[in-house]
């Protein structure tokens, strides 16, 4: 097939375009060329690069023209945040036999009610992102029910690898929780750190477009979670944190009031979105329908991205050594 990977050179894209070109596909990888892909891989030499901002081209309503001319049997669009923008992705693609595999997020679903949330359970949004990505995904779904359109959705969790900064075990993308495991200070959660963050590894979700993409019959008009099996609690996640580095988690709870004041507005702000979601999805959809099966845990997830972010410098363990996970 003649695939365009839209968003190709990030954290998915990284994964999913070797995959695809190991796969035998021709693919077409469009960015706005601003950063090399996250993961090295001999299989981009085979690639027709494509430089476009996506937002100068929807600001001029010109960006469904680009996609269009290129002819490609799918399109895989990893960078759609908004209705308007999927509107006139749709638009062009709805001329063509196009297969279009949308990246959602599980902030469609806002909080849950029963967990794991099923993807049949009543979406209730809150942002402006989970927010618009529902409205993207109604539009999309109801758009190939209707015979408009051939389209897929897929909704992942917090992606992690190595490369960029995890969701934490304080619920944000601050470094500083990870630092103070692995010195053996003590860290201090929200509330009573059961919330809960679902994770995924970039790979997995790259793994499931290509599934969804190899199984059109059944993929077609349905929307898929992509997680890791299992959610984590933020204190199970800060203990297994810092037993990675021979230390006992120190851990004290503070209501959210008291909690917030302890770190800076961005980092509360992300944690504030992260506790009040409190994600843990249901992949049983995926497994029987896609035969989606992750190789990555979340915690397997996670120990690899602080690895590499150990290697690099990034993280100041004081010294101590990160283990194998086991």
């Amino acid at each position: 097939m003649r695939i365009l990977v839209i968003g190709a050179t990030g954290h998915i894209g990284s994964y999913l375009v070797p995959r695809l070109v190991k796969a035998g596909h021709e693919v077409i990888a469009m960015s706005r060329g601003e950063r090399q892909p996250y993961v090295d891989d001999d299989s981009w030499q085979s690639v027709e690069p494509v430089l476009i901002d996506r937002g100068v081209e929807d600001e001029a309503g010109t960006f469904g023209a680009h996609v269009l001319r290129h002819h490609a049997d799918a399109v895989i669009d990893l960078l759609c945040f908004t209705r308007s923008s999927a509107q006139s992705l749709l638009d062009a693609l709805r001329d063509s036999a196009a297969y279009l595999l949308h990246c959602g997020t599980i902030w469609v679903h806002g909080p849950g009610v029963e967990v794991p949330t099923t993807e049949d359970a009543p979406r209730r949004p809150f942002g402006a992102y989970g927010i618009e990505k529902a409205e993207i995904e109604r539009l999309l779904i109801a758009e190939t029910r209707s015979g408009r359109l051939r389209a897929t959705v897929l909704h992942p969790g917090h992606i992690v690898g190595p490369g960029w900064h995890p969701v934490g075990p304080a619920g944000n993308f601050s470094l500083e929780a990870f630092r103070r495991l692995a010195q053996g200070e003590e860290l201090a959660l929200p509330c009573f750190g059961l919330e809960t963050v679902h994770h995924v590894h970039a790979d997995d979700v790259a793994h499931a477009f290509e599934l969804a993409l190899d199984r059109p019959s059944v993929a077609i008009g349905e929307s898929f979670h992509v997680v890791s099996p299992r959610a984590l609690t933020l204190r199970g996640y800060a203990e297994a944190v810092a037993s990675w580095f021979g230390q006992p988690a120190r851990l004290r709870y503070l209501p959210w009031d008291s909690w917030r004041s302890t770190v800076g507005e961005q980092e509360a702000d992300d944690t504030l979105s992260h506790v009040t979601h409190s994600p843990c999805m249901s992949i049983e959809k995926a497994r029987d329908v896609l035969g989606y099966t992750p190789r990555y845990s979340s915690l397997e997830a996670v120990h690899e991205s602080v690895a590499w972010l150990v290697a690099d410098g990034a993280l100041d363990t004081g010294g101590r050594s990160l283990s194998t996970f086991t």
